[in-house]
C-alpha cells in the first residue's frame, strides 16, 4: 500500500494529511517527511489522519518520535481525525494520554 502525504503550512500552523497506510513499508516516508518540520522552532504541527485506514507499531514510533521533536522545541503537536480503531491504538498503548489527540476537525482544519 502507498502512502500520500500533503503538507501545508499556513501562518498558525503546519497541516500535515496522510492518506494510506501507515506500516513498517511506508513509516520511513512518513519520518522523512515529518522529522525535519518537527525539528523547527516553536511549530505547531496538525497531523490530519481521517484517511488513514490502518496503521501499526511502526507508526506508533514516528509519531512518538515527532511528538518529543516538537516539545523539545518548545512547539505544539496534534493529531486529529483518527478512526475508532487508530484511537483505541493510542489509548491501548498509554500514548492518548501523552499526545494531544482530538477525533473532531476544528478550526477550519481539513
Amino acid at each position: 500500500m502507498n502512502i500520500v502525504i500533503d503538507v501545508k503550512e499556513t501562518e498558525d500552523f503546519t497541516e500535515i494529511k496522510v492518506v494510506g497506510e501507515i506500516d513498517a513499508y511506508t513509516a520511513p516516508k512518513l519520518r522523512e517527511t515529518l522529522f525535519p518540520i518537527s525539528e523547527k522552532a516553536g511549530v505547531k504541527m496538525v497531523v490530519n489522519l481521517s484517511e488513514v485506514s490502518y496503521m501499526d507499531s511502526t507508526g506508533l514510533g514516528v509519531f512518538v518520535g515527532v511528538f518529543k521533536n516538537v516539545r523539545a522545541q518548545g512547539g505544539e503537536f496534534k493529531l486529529v481525525g483518527l478512526s475508532e480503531r487508530l484511537q483505541r491504538l493510542f489509548e491501548i498503548t498509554g500514548l492518548a494520554d501523552i499526545i494531544d489527540i482530538n477525533s473532531q476537525i476544528e478550526g477550519g482544519v481539513q
